[in-house]
C-alpha cells in the first residue's frame, strides 16, 4: 500500500476556516485544455501570484488524458497542491496531489451520492492522493448547467436558504468534512449571499464556494457571506486578469486579519 502523506490540503482548508482567512483556487476542466498555450498562461499566472489551489475536473466523462494534464499542471506550478475535483471515476489519477471525494448531496441521483464513489474507493485505498470527504451542493435559480444535466439532479434553490442548511447539516451528520456550494459551470448567476451565509452559520465546517464568479465584486459577496475559497473557472479562463484581481483581494483581507 502507497504511504499516505501527511494532510497538507486539509490543514490549509482548515486553517483558512479557522482563521477566517479567504483562499482562491483555480478550476480547470480537462475538456478546455486544448488550448496549450492558453492554459500554460492561465497557470503559470496563477503560480506566479500563489493561488492556493489547483482544482482539476469537470462535468463530461471523458477523461481528456487526466495524467498528462496532471504532469503539466504541476510542472508549471510545483508548489501549488493539485486537487483533482472529478466529475465521475475515469477522471481519477494518483499523479494529483488530492481528490474532493465528493457526494452529490443536493439530488438524488444514487450513482453520484454513492455508486461512483464505490467504484472509486479501492483505487483511492492504493493511491497516495490525500483524499477529502466533501459534500457537494448544485445551488442556482434553475438554470440548467453543464453539472446538472450531466448529474440528471435538480440544483437546489437560490432563494431557500432554509433548504440549503438542511441538506448542509445532513451531510456533516453523515461525517462529511467540506461543502462545495457550486452555481454550476458557467452559470450566470452565483450561489446567493443568503445561501451562503445560511450554510456558513450552522454548518461547521471548511467552505468551498464556486460558480458564476466572474467579477472582483462576486467574490467580495461570497466572501463576506461566509466562504473560505472561492473556485474561479470560466472566469478567469475568459479573462485571466481576474485572477489576480481576486488573489489580490484575498491577500487585503488575510493582511488586515493579522493586522487587527
Amino acid at each position: 500500500m502507497p504511504r499516505k502523506s501527511k494532510p497538507v490540503i486539509a490543514t490549509a482548508l482548515n486553517d483558512l476556516h479557522r482563521n477566517g482567512m479567504k483562499g482562491v483556487a483555480l478550476l480547470i476542466d480537462p475538456e478546455k485544455c486544448g488550448d496549450a498555450e492558453a492554459l500554460e498562461h492561465l497557470v503559470r499566472l496563477a503560480a506566479g501570484h500563489k493561488v492556493d489551489f489547483i482544482f482539476l475536473g469537470g462535468s463530461l466523462i471523458d477523461d481528456h488524458n487526466v495524467d498528462a494534464i496532471v504532469q503539466k499542471i504541476k510542472g508549471l506550478a510545483k508548489k501549488i497542491p493539485l486537487v483533482l475535483f472529478p466529475g465521475n471515476v475515469i477522471q481519477v489519477t494518483d499523479k494529483a496531489d488530492g481528490i474532493l471525494f465528493l457526494s452529490l448531496i443536493s439530488g438524488r441521483n444514487p450513482e453520484l451520492l454513492i455508486g461512483q464513489q464505490v467504484t472509486a474507493a479501492p483505487l483511492l485505498e492504493k493511491s497516495s492522493l490525500e483524499v477529502l470527504p466533501t459534500g457537494y451542493m448544485l445551488v442556482n435559480d434553475g438554470q440548467i448547467t453543464s453539472a446538472s444535466y450531466i448529474s440528471q439532479t435538480i440544483p437546489l434553490p437560490n432563494d431557500k436558504p432554509a433548504l440549503a442548511v438542511a441538506t448542509a447539516l445532513a451531510g456533516q451528520f453523515l461525517g462529511m468534512q467540506y461543502f462545495f456550494l457550486d452555481a454550476g459551470s458557467g452559470a450566470k448567476v452565483p450561489v446567493s449571499k443568503a445561501v451562503i451565509r445560511a450554510v456558513s452559520k450552522k454548518v461547521d465546517r471548511p467552505l468551498i464556494v464556486g460558480g458564476g464568479i466572474d467579477s472582483v465584486e462576486k467574490a467580495r459577496d461570497a466572501w463576506e457571506a461566509g466562504a473560505d475559497l472561492i473556485v474561479l473557472g470560466n472566469g478567469a479562463e475568459k479573462n485571466p486578469g481576474l485572477l489576480t484581481e481576486v488573489i489580490d483581494l484575498a491577500n487585503v483581507y488575510n493582511v488586515s486579519l493579522n493586522v487587527n
